[in-house]
């Protein structure tokens, strides 16, 4: 739902109001009863869930790269310790 700005015209305060768009514009102040402007103002928005560039074809940052390196090296730590390990035993 979107969040639309409203001011008052008696006390000049400004009010954000989250409102279906179906929802009728609020006329009066909730707190001295005085008469609302609906403002335009700049709206910004997220697009979740699969499907959009952000979330499926964005290039991953290098660091992910990094990060694969790392548990390569692991692995092959791993095996040379198992390998002398085994050449120890025998």
């Amino acid at each position: 739902m979107p969040i639309y700005e409203y001011e008052c015209s008696k006390c000049k305060q400004v009010h954000e109001v989250i409102q279906k768009f179906s929802e009728e514009p609020l006329k009066n102040c909730p707190l001295c009863g005085g008469q609302l402007k609906k403002l335009v103002s700049q709206s910004s928005f997220i697009l979740k869930g699969s499907g959009w560039y952000v979330t499926d074809y964005v290039r991953k940052n290098t660091s992910n790269n990094g990060s694969k390196g790392k548990d390569s090296e692991n692995k092959s730590i791993e095996r040379t310790k198992k390998e002398s390990k085994k050449e120890t035993s025998k």
